[in-house]
């Protein structure tokens, strides 16, 4: 008898030999299947193609007035106002000298339909607190209500009348970061009616070696009440 008769062909392994494991996968996009590779690659490319616009529109909206800038301007500002709104007082001469909080309060409607007038909550405050020893705070928790009252007030007149489309906007977006802000303290069956804001303004008091003397008195600039 032939001794190779019972012997495996070659490069069939026996019954009892489990195949070998296959090999690892190819890391990141390269170990998926050609499809989701794809995929994959448009969605980059969508991605980096909107960074990119987005760069060059806040570019234009910050750099000096230009022919392109001029030429598309309405497009600029559609895109950058009110989100992206860049600001710098910081580097101005003559910084802010006045600490301006933000309140707003609301009208409930309870579930036994009675309408409740809550007191005012200061939204600044909140936002300090946050920003009070936090390593990492929020962009938002730093600038979103601040920008917004900016806006609101260099769009209107001292009668808080709005002047122009960006009015109307401001409005729309103070509005709604303080429905934002109220609506999860609501109880359940309770029904925001009506929301009014205000700002508080004091002077920052004079240093204690100066002469200078300050107002640091509170004056409030009070909103009309707006529907829900």
């Amino acid at each position: 008898m032939d001794s190779n008769e019972h012997e495996p062909a070659e490069g069939v392994l026996p019954p009892d030999v489990p195949p070998p494991a296959p090999g690892p996968r190819a890391p990141g996009i390269a170990g998926l299947s050609t499809p989701y590779r794809v995929l994959a690659a448009l969605a980059l490319a969508v991605v980096g193609v909107a960074a990119c616009a987005h760069l060059a529109f806040v570019f234009l909206h910050v750099a000096p007035p230009n022919t392109v800038s001029k030429r598309h301007a309405a497009l600029i500002d559609s895109w950058v106002y009110p989100e992206f709104e860049q600001n710098w007082k910081l580097f101005a001469p003559n910084p802010l000298q006045q600490n301006i909080s933000v309140e707003v309060r609301a009208q409930v409607r309870t579930p036994a339909g009675e309408l409740v007038t809550a007191d005012w909550r200061d939204l600044s405050a909140e936002d300090g607190a946050a920003i009070r020893h936090s390593l990492l705070p929020s962009h938002t928790e730093q600038n979103e209500l601040r920008r917004a009252w900016d806006f609101f007030t260099g769009s209107h007149d001292e009668e808080n009348r709005p002047s122009g489309d960006r009015g109307a906007l401001s409005e729309e977006y103070l509005r709604r970061i303080a429905l934002n802000r109220l609506t999860p303290a609501q109880r359940d069956g309770e029904r925001i009616v009506r929301i009014q804001l205000r700002s508080a303004t004091r002077a920052v008091a004079a240093p204690g070696w100066s002469d200078e003397k300050t107002d640091t008195q509170t004056y409030y600039r009070e909103l009309p009440w707006w529907n829900v």
